[in-house]
């Protein structure tokens, strides 16, 4: 390979194998991982950028060859303009927001928000002066009517990781790029592998690399990844904030983004196998997937997405605490915890009704949210329905 852009051309599991390698930094497969705070300078003249030959790499914090490669390596598979890497997906959400907000200004917040993200518009950016309104998740072009003239930055989720909402991305960014207004997303669910934000115009791309990029539930990242307009915001923010992730974690995503696109087929295919089980099931009510033709988002993500993740929720008929305890607590192969993304499958009780403030969540029937992992499907159905075997001698059934 002659340079780093070489492959852009190539499929996507193409370019997971090879992106952000520097052609410059040797024969070496993987990039070292440097662990430094400290780099030294060949003169004074160098260290107060004055030199005829400018120092690469300045201070830790600021960049080394680990962390350039994995930023090299998202905002290739992004199409991005530059990319930062924070210590955690909620970070970086806080990051990415702080960059475009100033006090006075307003934001619109999808409803179907990531917790965190709507504690830190209600905790921090209320305390710095910036107003929050949450909006329908399937308001699209409708979001125009809540646009105030201060209204700086519009964030979306797709889909909202607990209730699967999918939101019309196109009809929102057209509606913000008509008043230069700026759009973010968290793109955690999708990876740029089955929906690239920027390409669609939105300005910020964020992922909780932590899921689906490490893939090892072991590491905690994230990534902002930037088109024009907001990277050198975002790259000063995230520099005076002294934002840094440490350099074994970035050697890790950077691993296990080699490896994501095999691992989001195969979590695609069993996801959807698990999702179909489940529909059929009398005891399911309804089940929360947008790559299903029965899903009310199905049009949306067949027009703009190219597939999907492990993750998706089950909407039950009815239901206690008591027969959600026994479902959960004694599966076999799910984990009780939370995140997702990992080669484990998981499966959790979700509560929306607490986090919802524009649209209240009218489903009556418990709701529990699952990660299918790489284990085999046979195997998970069987574990699920003991669970559910469990599930109706709990009600009685």
């Amino acid at each position: 390979m002659t340079d780093d852009t070489s492959h852009r051309r190539h499929a996507p599991n193409t370019r997971l194998a090879h992106a952000g390698r520097d052609p410059a930094g040797g024969p070496f497969v993987n990039p070292p991982v440097i662990h430094a705070s400290t780099v030294l300078f060949d003169n004074v003249a160098q260290m107060k950028g004055k030199s005829e030959t400018p120092a690469r790499w300045t201070y830790g914090r600021r960049g080394t060859p680990t962390s350039e490669a994995l930023e090299r390596a998202i905002s290739d598979i992004e199409g991005a303009e530059g990319t930062v890497l924070t210590p955690s997906g909620a970070s970086a959400c806080d990051v990415a927001l702080m960059s475009v907000l100033a006090s006075g200004d307003h934001l619109l917040m999808i409803d179907s928000v990531y917790g965190p993200t709507r504690n830190f518009c209600e905790g921090v950016l209320r305390r710095f002066g910036v107003e929050t309104t949450y909006y329908d998740p399937l308001i699209g072009a409708g979001i125009v009517d809540l646009i105030r003239p201060n209204t700086k930055a519009i964030f979306m989720e797709a889909p909202g990781s607990l209730t699967f909402e999918m939101p019309d991305v196109p009809a929102i960014v057209k509606v913000a790029r008509e008043r230069d207004i700026t759009t973010l997303i968290d793109n955690t669910w999708a990876t740029p592998l089955f929906f690239r934000p920027l390409d669609h115009g939105v300005d910020i791309s964020i992922m909780a690399a932590t899921k689906y990029v490490v893939g090892h539930s072991d590491v905690l990242i994230g990534t902002i990844a930037c088109g024009p307009r907001a990277w050198k915001r975002v790259k000063t923010t995230h520099g005076d904030l002294g934002m840094f992730t440490g350099p074994d974690d970035m050697y890790l995503a950077l691993r296990g983004l080699r490896t994501m696109g095999v691992r989001l087929a195969h979590q695609q295919k069993s996801a959807l196998t698990v999702a179909a089980w489940f529909a059929a099931r009398p005891e399911v009510a309804r089940v929360l997937h947008p790559a299903l033709p029965t899903d009310p988002g199905y049009a949306i993500w067949k027009r703009d997405f190219a597939g999907a993740s492990g993750l998706f929720g089950v909407v039950m008929k009815g239901g206690s605490d008591a027969a959600v305890s026994a479902f959960l607590d004694h599966l076999e192969l799910f984990g009780l915890g939370y995140s997702w993304g990992g080669y484990e499958s998981l499966a959790i009780p979700a509560e929306p009704r607490a986090v919802r403030t524009a649209v209240p969540w009218r489903e009556e029937g418990a709701l529990i949210r699952l990660q299918i992992g790489l284990e085999d499907t046979a195997d998970l159905i069987a574990d699920l329905e003991a669970g559910l075997a469990r599930w109706n001698a709990a009600l009685g059934a």
